[in-house]
């Protein structure tokens, strides 16, 4: 028997131009930055992201005179669209045998994504099974010393939103996330105590600002251990040893948030940045960062 298809369950399909306008507009960082982007006016922008959103049913953009953000939703549909309009791209070029192929050295900072990074670069490897990918997991500032030397190909780093000023003009940012405090699940911390701070060591950036924060709001602290690398200070959180200072997509299992209500200060968010294209980049690198940003965010 045939199956049966009632109108009521048909899901039409997303709009692939409002998906690629979406992205403008959130690496843009505004409606009118992205309107050269995919050649639209401003108007017209704003007018293709009202209709997404009346599609989606959900708000996918909160508004500033900063610019715009994406909500949870837009952030969501985000990951998607990067992915879907990748794949479009690499299907039309492998129809006409131009498919991605060669050796790409890649290096992300150890914060991002830890519980997920293996299984997203896992999924990389069998998307695209012509491209031999070396993965090193470094610092940020490693990361960009090392690209500056053309030791990598594609470099992606972790800075605080408003932490650095200067780094406010590198590359297209892959993912926002708040920071947050943490500890063991269940932790309560005692009022007049000084915080017991978990850390990795003292030339991480991250590091750096949190000691800078906690000593500039008067926040009684001392380092209690210095972890060679995220894995290690999980497992320490977990362990009840004290609190660290880290990005949203570092809780995991025994980890939990802790509130700020023990003269903890409230914590900014970071970006997850690729570093700009260098001079004379191949075309291979340009296609494989397009697609990096497309599996990972």
């Amino acid at each position: 028997m045939s199956p049966v298809f009632r109108m009521d369950e048909f899901v039409a399909p997303l709009d692939t131009f409002q998906l690629k306008t979406l992205v403008a507009v959130v690496d843009a960082g505004s409606l009118t930055a992205a309107a050269p982007l995919v050649f639209l006016s401003q108007s017209a922008v704003s007018e293709q992201m009202r209709k997404l959103e009346e599609r989606v049913g959900l708000p996918l953009l909160v508004r500033s005179k900063a610019g715009v953000q994406p909500t949870p939703a837009g952030q969501r549909l985000l990951s998607h669209a990067r992915q879907m309009l990748a794949i479009s791209d690499e299907a039309l070029r492998d129809v006409h045998g131009e498919a991605l192929q060669g050796e790409l050295h890649l290096a992300v900072t150890d914060y991002f994504r830890p519980g997920d990074v293996a299984r997203l670069l896992k999924r990389l490897a069998e998307t695209y099974p012509q491209v031999r990918l070396k993965v090193t997991v470094l610092k940020s500032a490693e990361i960009e010393a090392g690209y500056g030397q053309g030791q990598f190909d594609v470099g992606l780093s972790m800075r605080v939103i408003g932490g650095d000023k200067a780094a406010a003009s590198r590359g297209a940012v892959l993912r926002r996330e708040p920071l947050v405090w943490m500890g063991a699940a269940g932790m309560r911390l005692t009022r007049g105590e000084p915080v017991k701070l978990l850390a990795l060591p003292d030339t991480c950036s991250l590091h750096q600002f949190t000691v800078k924060l906690l000593k500039k709001r008067g926040t009684a602290f001392n380092v209690a251990l210095v972890a060679s690398g995220v894995a290690g200070l999980q497992s320490a959180l977990a362990a009840g040893l004290g609190i660290a200072c880290l990005n949203e997509s570092s809780l995991c299992d025994g980890v939990a948030r802790v509130e700020p209500p023990h003269g903890l200060p409230v914590l900014p968010r970071v970006a997850f940045e690729f570093l700009p294209a260098r001079k004379g980049e191949s075309a291979f690198v340009a296609r494989a960062r397009t697609l990096l940003a497309s599996q990972l965010a």
